[in-house]
């Protein structure tokens, strides 16, 4: 009956804002950060803090390139899916937790990766781009692996290379106002919110359902149970995203 209903919804959507978490990156074998398993239990939240990054560099990146950095990971039916929906016309946006990039690899080209991505890393002073499979060259090859080679700032910390991902204490692209004021403006716009794979309790990410139009439907897939699952105009269903999102898009035929 909810997948019937979570159908009828997206069939009738021309502008879904797709929110995305851990949840869904996990049925592609990839940990996730604060389940009873996820990485949080084998290491302090300290160690992807900007302090640990700058006071221990090659630990910090010890730690990111085994456990963030996951080439090797392939999109699942649910990245695949979304990809198809935004190519049928259905989803706008999608707006993502995590930082492995697969909603591009599955072909979605809408994404905005909230927490930035583990795929490229940057130089803080000059902005030199590299590519997480040069960085992990660096690390087996250098000593100073993380010092950026194409400039040379006299202080070395100033052009240390850090992963593009937003860290404890650190803010990324979209922790501005202009950020914000863009992707509320996207999820104001949407004629569905779509919430993949978060339980939605980590501010600021958890505040964008709020943001839906009043007559806005919102539709929670999702292990656990999230602030929203009582909320007005909500479908909620309790189950593996790629299952679910397979069974909604075969049920689209009917409409």
């Amino acid at each position: 009956m909810k997948f019937a209903k979570a159908a009828e919804i997206i069939a009738k959507s021309r502008n879904i804002a797709v929110l995305t978490g851990a949840g869904i990156s996990t049925e592609s074998g990839i940990k996730d950060f604060r389940s009873r398993t996820g990485i949080y239990k084998m290491a302090p939240e300290y160690i992807l803090s900007l302090d640990y990054f700058f006071n221990k560099p090659k630990e910090f990146y010890q730690f990111a390139l085994e456990n963030l950095y996951h080439p090797d990971a392939h999109p699942n039916v649910g990245h695949e899916i979304l990809a198809k929906w935004e190519r049928d016309g259905r989803v706008g946006q999608v707006i993502t937790q995590n930082i492995d990039g697969l909603h591009q690899k599955a072909g979605s080209r809408e994404v905005i990766e909230f927490h930035g991505s583990m795929n490229t890393a940057s130089c803080l002073n000059c902005g030199t781009k590299y590519s997480a499979e040069e960085m992990m060259r660096r690390y087996h090859e250098l000593d100073d692996f993380y010092v950026c080679s194409e400039c040379d700032t006299r202080k070395e910390r100033d052009r240390y290379i850090k992963p593009d991902v937003v860290l404890f204490g650190d803010a990324g692209e979209w922790f501005t106002p202009e950020g914000f004021s863009a992707i509320l403006g996207r999820i104001g716009e949407a004629d569905c919110i779509l919430v993949l794979g978060t339980s939605l309790k980590v501010v600021p990410f958890s505040s964008f359902p709020q943001h839906r139009g009043p007559d806005v439907p919102l539709i929670i897939i999702n292990m656990d149970e999230t602030p929203y699952d009582h909320a007005h105009n909500t479908v909620v269903i309790h189950d593996s995203i790629g299952k679910t999102l397979l069974e909604i898009d075969k049920l689209l035929l009917n409409f």
